[in-house]
C-alpha cells in the first residue's frame, strides 16, 4: 500500500506500507510497526500478518530511504517521528498504537510525545500506546562500530548480525534444514541502499531527547526486551521503561536483539495480549 504525504518532510512524496495480506480498512483499531536501523517492514511479517487477520488495520511502513519508500532517508529522530505522524495523517486513522523495534522504538517515543505537544490541532492521532522491542535509551554505539558504518558498511553489518542474535542459539542460527537467521538478516540489511546504515546508526547515536519525550507519554507502554541482547540490553531497556509513567516489561529468555526473527511467536504472544487490552 502507498500512502501519498501532503506535507512534512518529505511533502508531495509517498510511504510504503505493509498491511499485513488484508486490505487496509482505517476504522479499524490501527498498529503501525516501525522498523530498525538498515531494515524494513519486512521484519513484522509474523507478526503483522497475525495482527491483520485478527481484528486490526495494520501499517508496517518503510522508513523514507529503507525498502520501497523513496529517500532521502531521514537524519533524526525526531524528523522520523514526525513523518510517522504524516503517515498516520495520510492513512485516515485517528486512533492508533505504535510499535517499534530498536531504532524504531525511538522514533515510536518521540512521535508519541509529539503528538501529545500538537494535541488539539487538525494533524493530531490519537496513540493510544506504545510497545517497545528491543529498547534502550541512550541507544549510544560504539567508535568503532560507528566507524565502520561510514568506512567499511560490509563489516559493520557482520558485527552487528554477530550481535544481534542471542549465543545459545545453534550456529550459524539454523532453526530448520535450508534456513539460517544469519543469513536471512544480514541478506535484508545488503538490500537496503550504501549509507543509510550510517544515517540511522547516527540517529540512534545523536539522540538525546528520549528522557524529555518518555516524561511526555502518559499512555500505557510495553516493553519487549531479549534476554541475551548485546546491543540494547535488558538492563537498559529496564532503565528506560522506568523514564514512562505507564510501563510494563516482558522478557524473552534465550532471546538476542533480532527479537521479531530470533523469538517470532514470542514476541507476537506479548504483543496481541498488550494490544487486546489498550483496545478492549
Amino acid at each position: 500500500m502507498m500512502l501519498s504525504l501532503s506535507d512534512g518532510p518529505l511533502a508531495h512524496s509517498c510511504a510504503y506500507a505493509y498491511t499485513g495480506g488484508k486490505p487496509f480498512d482505517a476504522n479499524l483499531p490501527t498498529i503501525v510497526m516501525i522498523h530498525g536501523a538498515q531494515n524494513d517492514h519486512s521484519v513484522w511479517i509474523l507478526q503483522s500478518r497475525y495482527l491483520a487477520h485478527h481484528g486490526y488495520g495494520v501499517l508496517a511502513l518503510d522508513l523514507p530511504g529503507h525498502g520501497r519508500t523513496p529517500g532521502p532517508p531521514l537524519e533524526s529522530v525526531e524528523a522520523m517521528a514526525s513523518w510517522i505522524l504524516d503517515v498516520i495523517d495520510a492513512a485516515g486513522v485517528k486512533q492508533v498504537a505504535l510499535a517499534g523495534h530498536s531504532m524504531g522504538s525511538l522514533i515510536a517515543t518521540a512521535a508519541c510525545a509529539m503528538a501529545e505537544s500538537r494535541a488539539g490541532s487538525n494533524k493530531s492521532p490519537q496513540i493510544r500506546a506504545l510497545a517497545l522491542l528491543g529498547s534502550a535509551y541512550p541507544m549510544k554505539v560504539s567508535d568503532m562500530l560507528l566507524d565502520a558504518t561510514r568506512n567499511d558498511e560490509a563489516q559493520a553489518i557482520s558485527m552487528i548480525n554477530l550481535w544481534s542474535f542471542s549465543r545459545l542459539n545453534h550456529r550459524p542460527g539454523n532453526p530448520g534444514p535450508g534456513f539460517s537467521l544469519f543469513v536471512q538478516a544480514r541478506r535484508l540489511m545488503e538490500r537496503q541502499p550504501k549509507g543509510v546504515l550510517a544515517i540511522d546508526f547516527a540517529a540512534c547515536n545523536n539522540y538525546t531527547a528520549g528522557a524529555e519525550h518518555a516524561a511526555l507519554v502518559k499512555q500505557p507502554v510495553q516493553f519487549i526486551l531479549g534476554a541475551q541482547d548485546a546491543m540494547t540490553p535488558a538492563k537498559a531497556g529496564r532503565n528506560f521503561a522506568q523514564m514512562f509513567a505507564q510501563s510494563q516489561v516482558a522478557v524473552i529468555d534465550q532471546c538476542g536483539h533480532h527479537l521479531l526473527g530470533e523469538r517470532p511467536e514470542h514476541s507476537l504472544d506479548h504483543l496481541r495480549t498488550f494490544f487486546a487490552k489498550v483496545f478492549k
